[in-house]
């Protein structure tokens, strides 16, 4: 990508502040990412501050990503020792199993609450992670009612706040940050075509541009059916791109295709899993 994307507004600096200030407050944090990029939907700098407090990792919107892949990185993760669930926040699948590994990990500290009298104790969590990954999604589930504000884009959360749940637990729900210099030109295209970063921000033609050449290399069975295009070797980005404009109907008068109007149809069939269930980092090299 020729553009350089980055977005690291001043609520995202106070929100990391407050991350810090805010973890000895909590037993354990739910650090949630996107299932289809595990890699790059992890802020490094969440990494450095919430350090050697328990964590689960939850991969979120799994009903989005490839199971297969889903799997090999819930190895991955563990084989590293880090606890994670795969998640569909929205539908409230994995809930149960989050709740059990939560109170497996904090058995000690429960226990110890009982033997001193303390029945009913609570475990306390920060939710943790990058904009639009399903945090607030996930507390309302967690709760069982809307409780958060919720929404397919970045930055709806805006500041901490504590909820209670009627599983045992206190959730503090943090604000979704990135970081300030997104490392890899990799790394920057699939946050933003996931939709973690503003679109505002972004060249939504250039990303979409960038995203399909991906998906071709990656899925190019389930990028033939849902745009009825042949993928083959040697072939033209760019004539690809604007064959698939018109197959989409994305005309212009002249017959021209509207590159602006396809990208955004794209992007958002990207966003809402029509185009398949896909994941676009591995878990053998989730930088390349």
């Amino acid at each position: 990508m020729a553009q350089d994307i980055n977005w690291f507004p001043g609520h995202m600096r106070k929100a990391l502040n407050d991350t810090k200030e805010n973890l000895k407050a909590v037993d354990v944090v739910y650090e949630t990412c996107d299932a289809r990029i595990p890699y790059s939907s992890r802020n490094p700098e969440l990494d450095k501050i919430i350090g050697s407090k328990p964590r689960i990792v939850l991969l979120n919107k799994s009903d989005l990503a490839d199971p297969d892949k889903t799997l090999r990185w819930i190895s991955y993760l563990k084989e590293n020792g880090t606890y994670s669930v795969a998640l569909e926040a929205n539908r409230k699948k994995g809930i149960d199993k989050l709740i059990k590994l939560t109170n497996e990990i904090c058995s000690d500290m429960l226990n110890r609450a009982r033997e001193k009298g303390r029945e009913g104790k609570t475990v306390k969590v920060m939710v943790v992670g990058v904009p639009n990954t399903g945090k607030s999604t996930l507390i309302n589930g967690l709760c069982g009612r809307k409780v958060a504000i919720t929404g397919n884009k970045p930055g709806v959360t805006r500041a901490p706040k504590w909820i209670r749940t009627d599983s045992g637990l206190d959730l503090m729900d943090m604000p979704g940050v990135l970081w300030p210099k997104i490392g890899t030109k990799r790394s920057q295209l699939v946050l933003t075509a996931t939709g973690a970063v503003k679109s505002e921000v972004t060249d939504s033609t250039e990303v979409a541009y960038n995203a399909i050449n991906l998906l071709c290399e990656l899925y190019p069975a389930l990028m033939e059916d849902r745009y009825k295009i042949e993928i083959y070797e040697g072939q033209d980005e760019y004539d690809r791109f604007l064959e698939m404009g018109k197959k989409r109907g994305c005309l212009m008068s002249g017959g021209r295709v509207d590159e602006d109007r396809f990208a955004n149809l794209f992007l958002d069939d990207l966003k809402s899993g029509r185009i398949g269930r896909i994941t676009l980092e591995a878990a053998d090299r989730p930088e390349a």
